[in-house]
């Protein structure tokens, strides 16, 4: 998946209906101070929530109680992924359930390895390569 670098943030949130609109509140703490600017257009993806059927592996029973606000991995879990990117800093980018983005240093586009989860924050999570897979 091609990450645009026109992307300022990326996080999970509510949409809330007000006066005849839908609201999308974006927290301040997801924001470069000085990025946006009142009055500019910008363009804004709304995914809907993975369904078990969405989900390339089989969600844990944590994961099918959690909201779509909690981060759908947890600290010390496992999971084999494939690097999609390469961001900014040189590190391996991967997308899990709902799009929630996990950062896994040392890895190559394309790249199939076993992490553990080490972090996790609210709109993003970091880990450490347990097992990689052979690939040419």
């Amino acid at each position: 998946m091609e990450i645009p670098t026109q992307l300022r943030c990326l996080f999970a949130g509510a949409v809330e209906q007000q006066d005849g609109t839908y609201l999308i509140k974006i927290p301040e703490r997801e924001i470069d101070r000085g990025e946006l600017q009142q009055g500019d257009t910008y363009r804004v993806a709304v995914l809907g929530a993975a369904t078990t059927d969405d989900a390339a592996e089989t969600p844990t029973d944590s994961q099918r109680e959690q909201t779509p606000s909690t981060p759908p991995v947890g600290e010390g879990e496992q999971r084999t992924v494939e690097i999609e990117d390469i961001g900014d800093q040189g590190d391996g980018i991967t997308r899990v359930e709902r799009g929630f983005v996990v950062i896994v240093p040392d890895t190559e586009r394309g790249e199939r390895v076993t992490v553990e989860i080490t972090d996790v924050t609210e709109n993003v999570a970091f880990a450490e390569i347990t097992e990689r897979e052979n690939h040419d």
